[in-house]
Order: structure tokens, then sequence, then C-alpha cells
């Protein structure tokens, strides 16, 4: 069988451990991705059919469940658990001391100690809520960097909602699709933080990207093929969109690794539109030009129309 392995960043350190260890089955020819990989949504399917794959083991993951999966060849997802030092919940008492219904959330790493989360909270008088993600993800209380249903579903219901894990990817992407107060618990770096402030950064930042691009005459569409991130379709519309205004010109712009430098090289364009991660647009500092969602140029083109009434 001819195999692919694919590690995010993290875990590449055990690439070759895995494969020697494939190996050791004399029908097994094994081959490691050493491309970059951003999540589940990202699987190496070029390298998987260049070299004839029978199938790919995604390491780190869980099983990612995009619209238009439609790969001819098997996909093994391999999770990775972390066990951190929960320690820390105690600390967290002071900060939701005038919350009582606690909405949970975290990364597939810590899906294992979720229970022993809730219970916590639950033996200190708290109501506990996990929520389900919108389908991305596939366990309930797991956010995504694209899927932050878990934290979505229990917005309405809690006083609070928790970011249980390290760093703040996931914490801010969960944070602004949700109202409530928002705290974060990063067992690695020993750190609580109410992450409330960052809702009105980031409306500034949406609203000043949109300004940027009010004088906009020229759109590039991005779309990565990427298999969990691949709307075309999606890119076809927002052109047709964006033409109406025969003042507009729009041109679709896809790849799978989208590379800054070369952006920033298209000088043609006044702006971009973004179809793929969800999170692209948080790179905006790389960009000369800039960089809006979907949603943002809808506005934008409402606020255009207006300015020629």
């Amino acid at each position: 069988m001819r195999i692919l392995l694919q590690f995010p960043e993290g875990l590449k350190q055990y690439a070759m451990k895995y494969a020697k260890n494939l190996e050791k089955n004399k029908s097994n020819m094994v081959f490691i991705s050493c491309s970059p990989t951003y999540g589940a949504c990202d699987i190496a399917i070029d390298e998987a059919k260049a070299i004839n794959a029978d199938k790919i083991i995604h390491f780190g993951h869980s099983k990612f469940n995009p619209k238009n999966n439609d790969l001819k060849f098997n996909i093994e997802y391999k999770e990775y658990a972390i066990k951190a030092n929960l320690g820390i919940l105690k600390d967290s008492l002071q900060y939701l001391k005038n919350y009582k219904k606690i909405g949970i959330v975290t990364t597939l790493q810590h899906i294992n100690q979720l229970k022993d989360i809730k219970k916590f909270y639950e033996k200190n008088n708290k109501i506990i809520y996990i929520g389900k993600p919108f389908g991305f993800a596939k366990y309930n209380g797991q956010i995504l960097g694209c899927d932050n249903g878990s934290a979505v579903n229990v917005d309405k219901n809690s006083d609070a909602i928790i970011y249980f894990g390290g760093g703040m990817f996931h914490a801010i992407g969960a944070l602004l699709e949700t109202k409530k107060p928002f705290v974060s618990i990063d067992p690695f770096l020993n750190k609580i933080e109410i992450l409330d402030k960052y809702r009105e950064i980031h409306k500034k930042q949406s609203k000043g990207k949109i300004l940027q691009s009010l004088n906009a005459k020229t759109f590039g569409i991005l779309v990565s093929t990427k298999n969990g991130q691949f709307r075309l379709k999606l890119a076809k519309i927002i052109k047709k969109q964006i033409e109406k205004n025969k003042m507009l010109k729009a041109q679709i712009l896809i790849t799978n690794n989208f590379d800054f430098d070369s952006l920033n090289n298209m000088l043609e364009f006044d702006a971009f539109v973004n179809t793929a991660c969800p999170r692209l647009g948080e790179d905006q500092e790389r960009l000369r030009k800039p960089i809006i969602n979907v949603n943002e140029l809808f506005e934008l083109i409402h606020m255009k129309a207006q300015m020629k009434k």
C-alpha cells in the first residue's frame, strides 16, 4: 500500500518514527508530506495524486466534513490529545463569580478533558452548557477556525463562555461570533484573560478595511483549492455581484497556498475579497491592499450605492 503521511508543524518531529513503524509491513511504501498544513481542511491532495497514494494518514486533527468532498482515496485521521494541568480552573472561579450559567469550548486536543472540566465547575455550583458544532468540527464543545458552532449554540443560554486551551487563535474566532462575556483559560501559559475588548477592536478593524476599500475599482477574489476551503461557486456569484456596477471589475485568483508577497505584486487590484479560510484576513498587515470578507464586501457595495444617491 502506498501511504502518504501528513503532519501539522508541531508533530512533524515524529514523522520518521511513524513512517518506519508502518514500513515494518513490507507491503507498505510510505511517503511524508513536508508541506505546511493548516488544519483538517488542508489535505495533501496534490502530493497524494503524484505518488498514486492509496491512503493519506492525516495527524493532529479530527475528521473534517467539507461540503465538496469528492476525493478518490482513503483519508485516515489520527487525532492527537493533550492532557493539560486543570489546576488553573480553581483560579478561574474569581473571574466567573458573577456568572452562574457557563458555556465551555475547547480544541480537539482537550476534548478528552472536557468531561473533567465540566465536572469541576458543576461541583462549584455552575450550570454548564456544551454546544454542538455547525458540522465541520466533529465533537460537541470543539471549535475550529472555521466552525465556532459549539460557542454560538451556547451563547443564548449562557451568562459567560470559557475557552480552555492554548493560544489566542481559536479563542478570538469564537469570541467574535458570540456576545456574552468571554474568558480564555490557557493552561500552558497559566494565564486567564477576559477577551471582550477584542470585539470592539475587531469591529474597528473591519470598518477600517471597508473604508479603505471604498474607492476600490478592481477586486481580486481569493479562492483556495484546499479541499475544505474550495468555494468557486461563491466566488463566481461575488464576481457577478461586483460587476453589476459597470465601473467595477473583478477577477478570480486561485491557488492552493496564498503567498502574500505574490499578492502584493498584483498591483492592478485595489482590494481583495476572501472566500477561503475565514481567518485569512487576520494577516492583513502582510498585504499592501485591504482584504475583506464576503459580509464586508456587501456592506461596501451598499455604501457605494448610498453614495450614488
